[in-house]
């Protein structure tokens, strides 16, 4: 509707120039005037239409790379870290990204890589971009993102950038407090809704053994992501199998704001159709 109503006003301009510049055609004068107030009122048009398409894109950053030196985070020659992100955790920024920006990445003051924003959405958004360990041979990064839909329930972006031969799945269950005991997996690579509530994440082995268990909190309209980290490195420190849940919401909101019907059980988790795009470093 705002671009329709914006044609209409640009309609009227050039209608409203266009008459002005008939009419008074016999002065000289009076028509260069004409012409000027025309052309103020399409600068003015054209003002109002850049600030109705500044939108807010968020950037969120996970460090998911195994390793004892954190990461610094330039956006151009800005740097964007106040102090470097330590392993398994995030942190949100909000420099005006655009598409075609580039992101580096520097550990130690040491370039490691960098990730270049291809498209985003005409809309307020949030990009999620994780780094993590390309593989067990090397030290190169790789990079996952997402751009998160702005839907009122909870999402969640699920990752696995885990690195050896292990293999573990995901699943999303009620709280040990609840009254329920539901319990879904999350499929790897891939974006869920959420109602609202008070669950754990839980990382099974494939011989049942339990890895690791995290309470989370889902509230309505936040965006999460659920990554399973570490490596079986083949030259270096190797790091265990361990989640990293982001943002880590709080309860007491979540009870404040829950009814009767926000506590009914329901299906845990629906599936969205956006995916996950990997990147190699640019």
């Amino acid at each position: 509707m705002a671009k329709l109503a914006l044609t209409v006003v640009m309609l009227l301009c050039l209608h409203a120039g266009t008459a002005a510049t008939v009419t008074k055609s016999a002065d000289a004068g009076d028509t260069l005037t004409s012409r000027q107030r025309f052309h103020a009122r399409m600068s003015a048009v054209a003002k109002s239409s850049a600030t109705t398409m500044e939108f807010k894109h968020r950037l969120r950053v996970c460090n998911a790379y195994p390793g004892s030196v954190p990461v610094d985070i330039f956006h151009g020659k800005h740097k964007l870290t106040d102090t470097p992100l330590e392993y398994k955790s995030c942190r949100e920024f909000t420099p005006p990204v655009r598409a075609g920006d580039k992101l580096q990445f520097k550990m130690a003051r040491l370039s490691a890589g960098s990730f270049a924003v291809s498209d985003l959405p005409n809309n307020d958004a949030l990009l999620v971009l994780v780094i993590y360990r390309h593989d067990t041979m090397s030290t190169a990064v790789a990079f996952e993102s997402h751009v998160f839909a702005n839907l009122i329930n909870a999402q969640v972006a699920v990752l696995d950038t885990y690195k050896g031969h292990a293999k573990a799945a995901l699943r999303i269950q009620d709280d040990s407090s609840a009254k329920t005991s539901r319990s879904e997996e999350l499929r790897y690579d891939s974006v869920v809704a959420l109602n609202p509530g008070i669950f754990e994440v839980a990382m099974q082995g494939e011989d049942g053994e339990l890895k690791a268990r995290q309470q989370f909190v889902a509230l309505n309209r936040e965006s999460y992501v659920v990554i399973r980290c570490g490596v079986e490195a083949q030259d270096g420190a190797a790091y265990k199998e361990e989640l990293i849940v982001f943002p880590q919401s709080d309860s007491k909101v979540f009870r404040a704001a829950a009814s009767p019907s926000a506590r009914a059980p329901a299906a845990l988790a629906a599936a969205l159709a956006a995916g996950l795009r990997p990147r190699e470093p640019s």
